[in-house]
């Protein structure tokens, strides 16, 4: 890729490549201290090996939107990103107790087999997946700093990296203290904010401008675009879990609803739904095993009541409020160009 093209799929290869070549070298290490510690290893490498790489595009874009240019230690930086994302999925995989990601067992499914012989093997594969996002976030956090990147750039950027620790686990914990609650929109709404809006758009967005010495005015312009955007891929993947192709999304279907996770689409189908219908929900939901007929019927009470419109309408609104919002900030044009094109395919996708 020349320093003033974009080609997403370009720089998907580049940050796959730089991903591969990291984690592949820990992993190495790791399994050389001891053979056991082979299914480790090989998690830490699965973890990587899929992504649409959006949060590693926004920090780039984020940087390059300043007037930098193109260049490796860069996209070294902005591939950090996806290493939080990694980490996270592993930890919220396990703490949801999901069976599928991108279609293979979830890291603690998968670690099952390396215990068989343990006393007690679910509990014990569960505290090495664990382990294994703990050691995806450490690696973040090395790759970042390793990048090639000048100290004093890096100095820029460590208080928004703290920031989205912060706010991903803040948001992790909200999710677990509103499950099971009673179904509000506004409290799923602010989960939605802090466990993957500010984490996958915003954020990536400030570090990369702070990578480049944005001021003021830029990084309010990301966090007026980065912010509802990111909720609107999150309302996205809501109406995927549910209502999406499991053959596509590789995700079990019943993931959010057998969990009673606090899911915006949730809310809004109690909000909207009388006493007897919430009386209906409150059955389907109660049952230990949702069995295809029982789902099935869970997403015919949503259409009826119109909630996945309601979705939708959320999904747009926020769109068009995160476009705005890039318009006002009169970037050049290819930054502008790829940021509206990252907007779409984050917010329109199957997947």
């Amino acid at each position: 890729m020349t320093a003033e093209g974009w080609e997403s799929a370009a720089f998907k290869a580049r940050v796959d490549e730089v991903l591969r070549n990291h984690v592949a070298d820990e992993a190495d290490q790791l399994s050389a201290l001891d053979p056991a510690l082979g299914p480790v290893a090989e998690q830490l490498e699965a973890a990587v090996a899929d992504g649409k790489r959006l949060r590693a595009a926004f920090c780039y874009w984020g940087w390059r939107a300043v007037g930098q240019p193109d260049g490796d230690a860069l996209v070294r930086a902005a591939a950090s990103m996806e290493l939080v994302h990694a980490a996270a999925i592993v930890h919220d995989d396990l703490i949801d107790d999901s069976p599928l990601r991108h279609g293979r067992p979830t890291a603690h499914r998968a670690l099952r087999g390396a215990v068989e012989q343990h006393p007690r093997a679910g509990g014990a594969a569960r505290s090495l997946a664990m382990l294994v996002g703990d050691l995806l976030m450490s690696l973040a956090g090395q790759l970042f700093v390793t990048s090639g990147l000048p100290a004093a750039y890096l100095g820029r950027a460590r208080p928004f990296w703290a920031a989205l620790a912060r706010d991903l686990v803040a948001g992790e914990c909200l999710e677990i203290l509103h499950t099971g609650a009673a179904p509000d929109t506004t409290a799923s709404l602010k989960v939605i904010r802090y466990k993957t809006a500010k984490y996958t758009v915003e954020q990536p967005l400030l570090i990369g401008g702070a990578l480049a010495g944005a001021g003021e005015r830029l990084r309010a312009g990301y966090s007026a675009y980065g912010l509802p955007l990111g909720e609107a891929f999150q309302l996205r993947d809501d109406l995927l879990g549910l209502f999406g192709d499991p053959e596509t999304t590789g995700k079990a279907a019943a993931d959010d609803v057998q969990g009673h996770r606090p899911t915006a689409l949730l809310a809004e189908t109690w909000r909207l739904a009388d006493d007897e219908e919430r009386g209906r929900l409150r059955e389907l939901l109660g049952r230990r095993d949702l069995d295809g007929d029982a789902l099935e019927a869970v997403r015919e009470l949503m259409r009826r009541l119109k909630a996945p419109d309601r979705i939708e309408t959320m999904i747009t609104t926020r769109v068009e409020e995160a476009l705005g919002a890039l318009d006002e900030l009169n970037l050049p044009a290819r930054p502008a160009a790829a940021l509206t094109a990252l907007a779409h395919s984050a917010a329109v996708r199957r997947s």
